[in-house]
């Protein structure tokens, strides 16, 4: 149940995309969550799928 919310609120990609940026980048502090859902719409918004839901 604890990782169906997780995956649900964001929180798992978050963490992943703080692992990744430390292990690809590590002379530089990972994002805040603040920064992270700012360049996570930013992304969103420049490229859009179309979904089928």
């Amino acid at each position: 149940m604890r990782w169906y919310l997780r995956e649900i609120s964001g929180d798992a990609d978050y963490e992943r995309h703080c692992r990744r940026h430390l292990r690809e980048h590590p002379d530089r502090p990972a994002p805040t969550r603040r920064e992270y859902e700012s360049w996570r719409t930013r992304r969103r918004e420049e490229r859009p799928q179309t979904r089928c839901c």
